[in-house]
This record gives C-alpha cells, structure tokens and sequence, in this order.
C-alpha cells in the first residue's frame, strides 16, 4: 500500500496546482500537504445491473486499432500485443475497436466479432494471452465504421479504398461523403438501422460468453453512431435527424438493446465536441450522458473530434479532461479521461481534482509498456506482475510489486 503521514509529493502538487487554475478553483479545495494515497492507486468499481466489476486502480489502457487482422481474425500479432498490455500494469486493458459486420471495419485489417470464425480467433488469443498475465480487466470496444469504413491502413494513406483495391459499399446515417472529393456512402434505411443494432447485440453476446469483463460502444471518431449524433454528418429529415432528440434515437437504441442483453460494466466512448461550429459539442454531450445514465450506463470514456476534416483541435496535455469533468459534474456519472495524458503525476492531478473516474492512456502504452509499473514507482502504488517479472524492479522501487519473494542458490 503506498505510505502514509508525508507531504503530496512537490511534481504532483504542481499538476495540481495547474489543474485547479485550469478549472478556476481555490487552492485549499485540494491540500498539498495531507496523508497523501494516490488516487490513481486506490480501487474504482464499474457497476452493471447484473454485476460489479472491481477495478485496483484507476489506468485504463485505451483502445488502439492494430490492423493486423485477417478477415477480421484476431492472430498472434495481437496475441502478442494483448499479453504485453495484460502485463502493463493497467486495472484495465480495452481491446480495440471489434467491428460488428464485415462491412463496418476500418480497414480490411480490422478486428471483427461477427461470425464464428472471427468468435473463434479473439476467445483463442484472448485466452493465451491472459494465461501469460496477472489477473486483468479485460474490456472490448464495438464498433461501426459508417462513412469512415473502408479505408485503407494508416501506413498505406488511410483514405477510401474503391472495389479494385479491395473496398466495399459503406453505410451513413445520411448521404454526405466524409471529404467532398469521396462518393457519398448509402443513407440507411430502417431494414439497415435493424441489422447494425442486432449486429451490435450479437457481438456483446459473443463477448460476454468468452469472458469479457466490460464492454464500450463506439460512438466516437467520426464513426457511425457519431455520425448520428452529429449534425455535420446526419442531416436526415425522418426520425432519426434534425433536432437533438432524434439524432440521439439510433445511438440510444444500439445502447439501450446491449444493455438489455448485456448487464455487466457496458460504457461508451464519445466524441464530446466536432471541434467545428454548428457541430456537436459539450452541452449536447452532457443531455446525451443523462439520456445514457438513465439505461444504466456504466461509465463514459470522453474524447472528442473525428468527424469533419473541418475540426480545429486545441492540442495540448489534458486537452480533452475538461469534457470529462464537465459531463462528470453535469451528470454525476463515472467517466474516464483520456488525451495526450502521459506522466503518472499528471494523471494523479486529474483525479485528485475531481475531473475523472479513471485515467485511459493509449500512445503513451505503445511507447512505454510497463508504464502502470513505472507510475506505481512514481507515486509509492503497487500493481500484480507476472513472477517471472518480479525480479527486474531497480533498488528505489522495491515494493511496486508487493510483498513478493524471490529464490535461488
């Protein structure tokens, strides 16, 4: 457990110090000197209908597309990938976006869960790669698309791919290309809205039956349900168009039905603001949240931009935190911060001053893998390591492990 009766460590205090003028509050709210235990160390539930899922700490590993698979297979780059995160230190680790048809991957090297064969590829690697790792969370994103499928991978352009080039006909919730120089996907009409939200059911049942411990829907990015929901993407004049109560119908009923098959820690990621004028932003984000909260909506994981070339992003450490907090405060509901959030003091700032649940780094897990390992160090916490690891720590960071032993002769 980490130490107690010291003062709050002097990198940490100036995070926070930032983090309070960043959110105009007074310095006494948060103490700088107090029986300092890391908040990103301290455990966090996420409560389904039907179970809680307890969390050790508050490190969240983000979904990160890999484009490594085959039809939609899961193989051993991301057995490989998934072991090395499981051992991260993270309480949390999210698979990234799993489409749930054929048709709404990224990529032709996308991750799928829509058939048996693509059941079959995650649950055996998945399996594998957790046997090779402490016990970990293990959270799976859905996802669609939309306008933005067919697309080639990141290393080869990542623009739309034509049927030559192995492309497919791509779905919107209204005719507008994402660029003016693309062909306008097809508008969906009701037959389509009813096979994605089933789709989306039936992955979330493949899921939960291999042992997923949390699922998020994909509602971000530019994909198809943030499509809906924006006003740049969906300009259709039935139902699911105009006013903001029906450009959240179709997300809220993807949600809605996955929840009522699915009553474990069910979240959603989403994009808080377009970054455009006219487009989606904080204050429609905070009457979605309450629209969620009341279908028993786990948590909210806030990112933000993806859906207009258009966008005009404020880049910046924390640059997307203040969505978190205000839809935090707002709604009162558990959120997870996420964006250019790379130190561990930094991290501990945005929890001690309230703007978050748990903390999501992606990138950042990429570059440094053992990243929870070394915030654990930073901050006196502890994380569960593999034994065959409980050799490596250096002399200053003895306990990150625990009370483990090690032999010989």
């Amino acid at each position: 457990m980490p130490r107690r009766n010291k003062p709050l460590p002097g990198a940490i205090a100036a995070w926070v110090a930032g983090a309070c003028l960043a959110n105009h509050c007074k310095m006494r709210q948060i103490p700088l000197f107090t029986n300092f235990m890391s908040a990103l160390f301290s455990p966090y539930t996420l409560h389904g209908p039907d179970a809680a899922l307890v969390l050790p700490n508050r490190i969240v590993v983000a979904p990160m597309c890999q484009y490594a698979a085959i039809e939609g297979q899961a193989n051993d780059w991301h057995l490989m990938h998934w072991g090395n995160l499981l051992n991260s230190g993270a309480a949390m680790f999210t698979i990234e976006a799993t489409a749930v048809v054929p048709e709404g991957r990224i990529t032709p090297a996308c991750l799928g869960l829509w058939d048996e064969a693509t059941e079959v590829a995650l649950r055996t690697h998945l399996h594998r790669a957790r046997k090779l790792a402490p016990e970990v969370a293990v959270c799976i994103q859905l996802a669609h698309a939309g306008r933005k499928a067919s697309s080639a991978v990141p290393w080869a352009g990542g623009q739309l791919l034509d049927s030559a080039q192995g492309g497919w006909s791509i779905l919107g919730p209204s005719a507008l290309p994402q660029l003016p120089t693309e062909p306008p996907p097809q508008a969906m009409d009701r037959a389509a809205l009813d096979r994605v939200c089933d789709a989306f059911v039936l992955a979330a049942q493949r899921a939960h039956a291999m042992g997923v411990d949390a699922i998020e829907i994909h509602s971000a990015h530019g994909y198809l349900l943030h499509e809906f929901l924006s006003p740049i993407a969906n300009q259709r004049v039935d139902a699911y168009g105009g006013s903001l109560e029906n450009r959240m119908r179709f997300p809220l009923e993807v949600f809605a039905a996955v929840r009522k098959a699915y009553g474990g820690a069910l979240g959603l990621r989403l994009s808080a603001s377009d970054w455009v004028e006219g487009g989606w932003d904080g204050a429609q984000s905070i009457e979605f949240a309450r629209q969620l909260q009341a279908l028993d909506c786990s948590f909210i994981h806030v990112s933000s931009g993806g859906v207009s070339p258009q966008q005009k992003i404020a880049l910046g450490p924390n640059y997307q935190v203040g969505f978190a907090s205000d839809i935090r405060r707002a709604v009162g509901m558990p959120t997870v911060a996420v964006g250019l959030i790379t130190e561990a003091q930094q991290a501990e700032a945005i929890l001690q001053a309230g703007d978050a649940d748990l903390v999501a780094l992606a990138r950042a897990f990429l570059y440094q893998p053992r990243w929870g390992w070394q915030a654990a160090a930073a901050l006196d916490g502890q994380v569960a390591a593999h034994p065959a690891y409980w050799r490596c720590l250096p002399r200053q960071a003895q306990s990150v492990f625990g009370q483990v032993s090690i032999g010989g002769r």
